[in-house]
């Protein structure tokens, strides 16, 4: 069988239509089912069927797909031990980052990395929601993405996770508050405070509904941003109070100080997420280490500040 048209198996499964697989790989939705048909053909029997206005995998599709991914991983992994044996990680990597992180780590990273010749990393942010992040990782080598506790949204989906922090999200309050002086607040302590939240469905929702359960109350959302940055702006000029990322947020602005919140599990996980095929290339190794190695230094400039 042709390693080719078993990859355009596999973006089928991955991508869920041959239309959105055209655009992926740069062919006309009628080349692709074209090539689908002549892998068919290779296999013998039916690898998709007809699902409403659009097709799907056969329990032999899904087979052939789950061995397609293999020998994609069997190839990347040949090429990076072509990559080491040269000793040179080069080509292009792409990734994708939500924004507090790519403001954080991402300068010192692409700094590091362009002192090695031949390897270049193109950048981008997106401010994705939780469930998405791992589609992303089809249109991008590396995606930096984060979950709040009890959550795994790219559980079961295959994909290499490296770890690279868990970060505290502290009460943002201003300098003039009278909590300020606190050494933490607790839910009963701000729940009654005018607050800046999320739009409905962000992941830091889930951390304003949890200070309405413990402390038996609703909070009054006067204001709702993505952009953190917006957030301490209103919270510096004391138009309420948030949730504020405690390292990634960067130099916390004058009139703005960080409160850890007891009995609250106010925290989130940093990951990078790769495909596992992807994550055997020698210059996606190299990226990833460098990222790892970054986040580690963040983490401990924090630590050597408090």
């Amino acid at each position: 069988m042709d390693v080719r048209r078993l990859d355009l198996l596999r973006e089928l499964s991955e991508r869920g239509s041959v239309t959105a697989v055209a655009d992926a790989t740069g062919r006309t939705p009628s080349a692709v089912s074209q090539q689908l048909k002549i892998l068919e053909r290779e296999a013998g029997m039916p690898l998709t069927q007809r699902s409403g206005r659009g097709i799907a995998l056969t329990g032999a599709g899904q087979a052939l797909a789950r061995s397609a991914a293999d020998v994609a991983v069997a190839l990347e992994r040949a090429s990076a031990l072509w990559d080491e044996f040269r000793n040179h990680p080069s080509g292009e990597v792409t990734l994708l980052t939500f924004p507090t992180m790519g403001a954080a780590v991402l300068p010192g990273v692409l700094l590091e990395i362009a002192s090695i010749p031949g390897l270049v990393v193109r950048a981008t942010d997106s401010d994705a929601e939780l469930s998405e992040f791992a589609d992303l990782t089809n249109d991008h080598d590396i995606v930096l993405a984060y979950t709040m506790p009890g959550e795994l949204p790219w559980g079961g989906r295959g994909l290499t996770v490296i770890p690279l922090f868990t970060e505290p999200l502290d009460i943002g309050l201003p300098t003039d508050h009278r909590l300020a002086e606190r050494t933490y607040v607790t839910a009963d302590d701000v729940a009654d405070e005018q607050w800046l939240g999320v739009p409905a469905g962000y992941p830091f929702e889930r951390l304003e509904h949890a200070v309405e359960q413990q402390a038996g109350r609703r909070v009054h959302i006067a204001q709702r941003f993505s952009d953190m940055r917006i957030v301490e702006a209103f919270i510096q000029a004391g138009l309420g109070i948030g949730f504020v990322p405690r390292y990634t947020s960067g130099s916390v602005p004058e009139g703005i100080v960080l409160k850890p919140v007891r009995g609250l599990s106010a925290v989130r996980q940093i990951v990078a997420l790769v495909r596992p095929d992807v994550a055997e290339r020698l210059a996606v190794r190299t990226v990833l280490d460098v990222l790892v190695a970054h986040a580690a230094r963040l983490t401990e400039q924090f630590g050597a500040r408090t």
